[in-house]
């Protein structure tokens, strides 16, 4: 079976175990995970990543495999951009007349 078949058959649950696992060192009930292990967590979860998750990290795993690194200015457009768009959504929810 080919990695991104794992991956693309793989459970949120299992992401984020095999995530807590590469960030630790250990498993999420506290099992101590060997290098092999970790090392294999490590690029599960960015495989998962790259193909399931739309992240607002600073470095993350785009869907092509390779590192996107954002800097500052970047992440400060796209988090007004989010916001603008939220507060846009919030005001539709209240009823406006304008032409009476």
């Amino acid at each position: 079976m080919d990695l991104f078949e794992v991956v693309d058959n793989m459970s949120i649950e299992m992401y984020e175990r095999l995530k807590h696992a590469a960030e630790t060192g250990k498993w999420p009930e506290g099992t101590p995970v060997d290098k092999a292990q970790r090392d294999s967590a490590l690029q599960l979860a960015m495989a998962y990543q790259s193909r399931h998750l739309n992240s607002d990290d600073i470095l993350t795993i785009g869907s092509d495999g390779g590192i996107v690194h954002k800097t500052k200015a970047q992440l400060k457009k796209q988090f007004k951009q989010a916001a603008t768009a939220e507060a846009s959504d919030s005001n539709d929810d209240i009823a406006r007349f304008t032409n009476l």
